[in-house]
């Protein structure tokens, strides 16, 4: 069984609800997976836009959630999810504005795509505080062993 992403809150491709954006309530929508390798030690969460500022003339893929050392096993994130709620060990890199946590899509021009990219690692990533998703990124290289991602899309009204 492949690694999967799923959310109740938006459809692979589809768009995600003003709920979890910057016009809305800015929580973090639910996420759940399964087929998480035998061999996995932990499990990454990186959502990233690579349209920012404008899909039609992009120019830098803007950082809206990292989260590194999740448990390796089938598990889910609830809607709105807090510092508090992750599990033991788990932690919450800083995004692009720059903070802690989770930010929802919010861009200024255009449809852009969300992609919730979860991997599944080889090792426990070591303390890296509230690293950026290039730290977190180069700490995982050569350890991950499957990756999936669920992509959704938003545009403001």
């Amino acid at each position: 069984m492949p690694l999967t992403l799923t959310s109740t809150a938006f459809q692979r491709n589809g768009p995600i609800p003003a709920k979890y954006t910057c016009t809305g309530d800015d929580l973090s929508p639910p996420l759940e997976w399964t087929g998480v390798p035998g061999d996995a030690r932990s499990l990454a969460l990186i959502v990233d836009d690579p349209d920012a500022p404008d899909p039609k003339a992009p120019k830098r893929t803007w950082v809206h959630w990292v989260i590194y050392n999740l448990p390796a096993r089938d598990g889910s994130l609830p809607e709105g999810v807090s510092a508090s709620q992750l599990p033991t060990n788990a932690v919450q890199g800083t995004n692009d504005w720059p903070r802690l946590g989770y930010g929802g899509p919010c861009p200024p021009i255009g449809r852009h795509r969300y992609f919730f990219k979860l991997f599944a690692l080889d090792i426990d990533l070591p303390d890296l505080g509230a690293a950026t998703k290039a730290a977190v990124e180069k700490a995982m290289a050569g350890h991950i062993i499957e990756k999936t991602e669920l992509m959704g899309t938003y545009e403001k009204p």
